[in-house]
């Protein structure tokens, strides 16, 4: 069985502060190593519940946080941050499941532990054909393009009670209850890799037991984007059929899943981009 992993890092259990996931910040070595030894206990848990091959994505910031040396030795590493489908690269049909570590709710959700969907910098929220989402959610929606079933998801409470609404069937690993976005009531590091390594071991066995789906809806599908400044919208309708239908919204709609995230993507790179105001 081969499970693949997208690891971020606010879900991390004691991860409460933005110093503690920004690189080069006095916190960050700290929390990162915390990092690994979450994807660690959620690697050795597929493997206790079945799993043979494990392929783990960096899937915060720089995408290179991963300490690598670390890292449990049956798994496969992909970092680096070129990757057309972000914290989902390298996924495709040969995957049996997908786990999404150390995740985190959405801006406009709540009050999610560091909440933010993709580019917290310039995105305030995201829906998919009407309905908002996390990172979560959509990324379960590329998993499912490739009949793929997320299995696992873990985090904060918040982001852990949204994926078992809209994901039947997944398995969740709540590591710490949100205050605020700056404040959490944390398990231990001890006592949250028990619980990583405990359900997914069971996100496996159930996947075996095909008591989970892929989540697949039906198309077409129209990403829309409120960004948190008008000239990301303006400049993201540069890309075809990339639509301004408000002051600091954009709405996209294609056919295919794939196609219409990776234009999504693109206008994120050109928001990105212009934010404070150059394209050069």
């Amino acid at each position: 069985m081969k499970i693949y992993i997208s690891i971020d890092m606010e879900g991390i259990a004691g991860v409460a502060a933005g110093d503690h996931v920004l690189p080069g910040s006095s916190d960050y070595h700290r929390f990162r190593r915390l990092m690994t030894q979450e994807a660690n206990a959620a690697i050795q848990g597929a493997i206790d519940g079945g799993a043979t091959e494990i392929v783990v994505n960096d899937s915060h910031a720089s995408m290179t946080n991963l300490l690598i040396e670390e890292l449990h030795s049956e798994a496969r590493l992909i970092s680096g941050s070129n990757k057309p489908l972000l914290q989902m690269e390298g996924i495709d049909s040969s995957f049996d499941a997908v786990f999404l570590v150390g995740y985190h709710q959405r801006e406009g959700g709540g009050d999610g532990v560091l909440n933010h969907t993709f580019m917290g910098k310039i995105v305030y929220d995201i829906r998919i054909n009407g309905q908002p989402v996390d990172e979560a959610i959509t990324n379960a929606g590329i998993a499912g393009y490739y009949g793929v079933p997320v299995a696992l998801v873990t985090g904060d409470s918040a982001v852990c009670g949204h994926a078992g609404e809209r994901l039947p069937g997944v398995v969740t690993a709540p590591v710490k209850e949100p205050l605020d976005r700056y404040a959490s009531l944390s398990l231990t590091p001890e006592k949250a890799h028990q619980l990583i390594h405990d359900r997914a071991s069971r996100a496996v066995q159930n996947v075996r037991t095909g008591q989970i789906k892929p989540y697949q809806t039906k198309g077409p599908f129209t990403f829309e984007v409120d960004f948190k400044r008008t000239a990301p919208a303006l400049m993201a309708t540069l890309l075809p059929n990339v639509e301004r239908t408000g002051p600091r919204t954009i709405a996209l709609t294609d056919d295919d899943y794939l196609r219409a995230f990776k234009l999504f993507h693109a206008c994120l790179l050109i928001g990105d981009k212009v934010f404070d105001g150059s394209l050069i």
